[in-house]
């Protein structure tokens, strides 16, 4: 029987970022999944606060050199990789000089989150399903973790779904405790369009949040996890109003064994 293949894309992996709920589970789950015989690739931002050189970082040529444009404006897209070794599992970075140089991830070092976060979201998920193509790999699960993969499901079923490399493929999202202290670029939903995506579909960024980004992964995706034991109560509320496949909190002891079992349930 073929491996299923899993497509993990998160907003923070250790070690190359400092431990955080969710990247110590964007670490040891991929690892847990591929123990437990799925086949498995790994996406994360190569923000500017990741040493390339201390986590030993090259970039892959064979699948940099491609540009995406965002908001009018050409932006390179770069690929680089490194291995956690005792995994045996290779992270794959997206790496792009305006978007993610920054010393920091989300927010400035006052604490203020990004005025083009927004544009970073649509790079980061563009970037990663556009390297996916040319690894030509075809997911059976994509599993989104954080604010910054939420547009993924999205472009899953709206722009990519005629690629043949997605067009099985089940999107599972996992919200975390995000707070965020002030709305989106007042733009947003203009600047998630992208061939294949209307503004109808993006209905409910007019209200350009970072809890109605969440809201639109939740809506597009094929099952929902509750990746922190507390999350927004807006979008609490949001996930058990859809009726989607939906899995809550599952402790540190548990939570391999329930996300294998939900990846085959979502199948």
């Amino acid at each position: 029987m073929e491996k299923k293949r899993i497509l993990f894309i998160s907003q923070e992996i250790t070690p190359y970022l400092p431990e955080s709920e969710m990247s110590v589970k964007s670490r040891y789950l991929p690892q847990g999944i591929q123990e437990r015989g799925r086949e498995i690739r790994t996406f994360m931002p190569r923000y500017g606060s990741v040493n390339e050189r201390r986590n030993q970082l090259h970039e892959v040529i064979r699948l940099s050199g491609m540009n995406l444009v965002i908001s009018d404006a050409d932006h390179p897209l770069i690929i680089k990789v490194a291995s956690i070794q005792a995994a045996r599992m290779q992270v794959y970075f997206i790496d792009n000089e305006d978007y993610f140089h920054r010393k920091h991830v989300l927010r400035d070092g006052k604490g203020r989150e990004f005025e083009d976060n927004d544009e970073r979201a649509v790079f980061f998920a563009r970037g990663v399903l556009e390297t996916v193509i040319k690894l030509r790999w075809a997911p059976d699960i994509i599993h989104c973790h954080g604010w910054l993969s939420s547009l993924v499901p999205l472009y899953i079923k709206k722009a990519y779904h005629d690629d043949p490399l997605f067009a099985k493929s089940k999107v599972v999202y996992s919200v975390y405790n995000e707070n965020f202290k002030k709305p989106l670029n007042s733009k947003a939903a203009e600047n998630v369009l992208i061939d294949g995506v209307g503004a109808g579909d993006v209905e409910i960024l007019k209200e350009s949040t970072y809890e109605s980004m969440s809201k639109l992964g939740i809506q597009y995706a094929d099952g929902v996890i509750q990746g922190s034991e507390e999350i927004n109560p807006q979008l609490a509320e949001y996930i058990s109003a859809s009726q989607k496949l939906n899995l809550g909190y599952q402790p540190e002891e548990t939570y391999l064994d329930a996300y294998n079992e939900f990846y085959d349930k979502v199948l």
